[in-house]
């Protein structure tokens, strides 16, 4: 067997090829990789460009550089916390307080056991709590004593305190 020097320079050129644009495709990669993961991590586009432009005059070491300088958590992570907080917080304003003494109050007391302020009332047909501004219950549609209903004509309204003034004489 016979050793051609041709092949072996040849077998070497491709060697080489292959190897220069394995590291010319990596080179590339990772540029892209640094400018999608600080996109991920940053709002500014000069922090885009400058950390592709490290990545990209310095390769590997810039890389390295990179990962050191890089912001700790993405934007998504920042959101995701924020919309947390904001639940928390959300929580903890949603909680009843009395108006009189400003401690925590349950949703079904009628009267605050600190200060005695009147919380709710009574329906009178259902007996369900409602907030003391409404004027109709919401649970079963019933006006409040002293409200006028709608559909109702003066005629209609005086007939029945007239009816209720005859009762209240037998």
């Amino acid at each position: 067997m016979t050793f051609d020097p041709t092949f072996l320079s040849n077998f070497t050129l491709v060697l080489t090829g292959f190897s220069g644009a394995f590291i010319a495709a990596l080179w590339v990669a990772l540029v892209v990789w640094t400018y999608r993961d600080i996109k991920s991590r940053a709002r500014d586009r000069l922090v885009h460009i400058l950390a592709a432009a490290l990545v990209a005059l310095l390769s590997l070491p810039g890389v390295l550089v990179y990962l050191i300088l890089r912001p700790q958590h993405t934007l998504e992570d920042e959101y995701q916390k924020t919309l947390e907080e904001e639940a928390l917080l959300q929580a903890i304003e949603d909680q009843a307080i009395c108006p009189g003494c400003e401690r925590r109050i349950k949703d079904n007391w009628l009267v605050c056991p600190i200060c005695q302020t009147k919380l709710k009332k009574p329906c009178h047909q259902c007996g369900k709590l409602m907030d003391l501004p409404w004027n109709i219950c919401p649970y079963c549609g019933t006006p409040a004593p002293g409200m006028r209903k709608e559909s109702m004509t003066m005629e209609e309204a005086l007939r029945d305190v007239r009816m209720g003034e005859e009762d209240d004489e037998n």
